[in-house]
């Protein structure tokens, strides 16, 4: 493999069809999963969605869950919705920890309200009530992920990350030539929106700290483009089109920059560029081929790729300049680094004898954990409560999507017909 083969894997192996709705399933797990009985919540027949069925399936695909089966909820007549029909007894013999019920509530404009309680079955206690709105009928699924969301948090100390969004991108033939298009969905796949296609490569999709905005490399018109474009409305502007390559857009903290790789000087560098007025600062200048930024979440360090030693490693400088540090000594190279939202841990792609694997880095220590077990895996990116990464693996139809719990407990296949590649996870939406 060439030095370029993150970049030349995403321009050459995108091929075949692709759907835009991913179908998700736990394909393993070291953990113990929580049975917990999900009971269908009291609504309209007509409604947009069946909100309890949403929040049962979120938590079973989180791999830390055993959601109970309606068609093994008997026994009940009639299911409860509310506190006085909690019959502690009965879900305890269904085997049953935990026990969730709720009411939805229609409102005018096909909005909703949904208050959902959870129990502890064997202390026979309620322990949590849940509240979540949608003022259309297009928010049902999402008031639905954020009940999951606290739910999920209660029973496991983490935030959930059901209420949250994916971009990815893929290829399809038309008319004998290969389309691509960056797409961005709900979490669990659905609700797929196209964000830009173009019969050029689409590369490289960052989200803005806030959520609200993606930067992502076109080659439409031939040369290389970054893109700044907000998904939501479909504005965009070209923020660079430098001669040579524009590529790797990483975001700073506070949504006012982003770093950059450029090669108008001499090699490919990195830059910091002010989103305001354009103005731009070198950060590297070597001889090496420096790319794939990340900007650490305190906004002080940039990771970066360097095959300045001779092959391609990762490593730090403060985003002010300065000396760079090399970070990886583990495998023949590491690429494609990303910072976890938290801060403490490094994603990235680690080659050794096995293949290409992700890898986990601590950025305290140094040492490496590998997640993954290849040996074509590649992009990583981390979920927003830094207990997931989203990666690319090498599946039996091509190229499919994979999420793996950080402490390698729980695995996932996103399972789709044709290629998919580049995830990138959004953060928490702002308020």
């Amino acid at each position: 493999m060439t030095k370029f083969r993150s970049f030349f894997l995403a321009l050459l192996l995108v091929t075949g069809g692709a759907r835009a709705e991913l179908e998700i399933s736990v394909s393993g797990g070291t953990i113990r999963a929580q049975p917990i009985a999900v009971v269908p919540f009291r609504q309209g027949p007509s409604e947009p969605v069946d909100v309890a069925a949403i929040v049962a399936a979120d938590l079973a695909r989180s791999g830390q869950f055993l959601s109970l089966a309606r068609s093994d909820m008997k026994g009940f007549d009639p299911l409860p919705t509310t506190e006085a029909q909690v019959d502690y007894r009965t879900w305890r013999a269904l085997g049953q920890e935990a026990l969730v019920i709720g009411n939805v509530q229609a409102l005018p404009g096909g909005g909703a309200k949904t208050v959902a309680e959870l129990y502890d079955v064997f202390r026979t206690q309620k322990v949590l009530t849940v509240e979540a709105t949608a003022t259309r009928a297009t928010e049902w699924r999402s008031m639905a992920h954020k009940v999951a969301d606290q739910i999920y948090e209660k029973l496991t100390g983490t935030r959930g990350i059901f209420d949250t969004r994916i971009a990815y991108i893929t290829s399809t033939q038309v008319s004998g030539r290969r389309q691509f298009k960056l797409i961005w969905a709900d979490a669990d796949g659905e609700n797929p929106r196209e964000i830009a296609r173009s019969y050029e490569p689409l590369l490289s999709p960052s989200w803005s700290p806030d959520g609200k905005r993606i930067a992502y490399v076109t080659f439409e018109g031939g040369r290389s483009k970054i893109i700044i474009q907000t998904p939501a409305t479909g504005d965009y502007l070209t923020f660079l089109g430098e001669k040579g390559i524009n590529s790797a857009p990483a975001w700073t903290p506070d949504g006012t920059r982003l770093v950059v790789t450029l090669s108008f000087q001499k090699n490919s560098d990195l830059y910091v560029i002010d989103l305001a007025t354009r103005s731009r600062r070198r950060l590297t200048d070597s001889f090496a081929i420096d790319t794939s930024p990340a900007v650490s979440p305190d906004g002080r360090t940039v990771a970066f790729l360097s095959d300045r030693s001779g092959s391609a490693q990762i490593y730090t400088m403060s985003i002010d300049g300065g000396e760079a540090k090399r970070l990886t000594f583990q495998g023949r190279r590491n690429e494609q680094p990303r910072y976890s939202p938290d801060g403490k841990t490094l994603a990235l792609v680690n080659y050794d004898a096995s293949g290409y694997r992700i890898g986990l880095v601590d950025v305290a220590t140094g040492a490496m954990r590998l997640v993954s077990s290849g040996p074509l895996d590649e992009g990583p990116s981390f979920a927003p409560n830094s207990a997931v990464v989203i990666y690319t693996r090498q599946g039996a139809a091509g190229a499919e999507l994979a999420t793996v719990s950080t402490d390698g407990a729980v695995r996932q296949r996103l399972r789709h017909t044709g290629d998919v590649r580049e995830p990138a996870w959004a953060p928490y939406a702002s308020p």
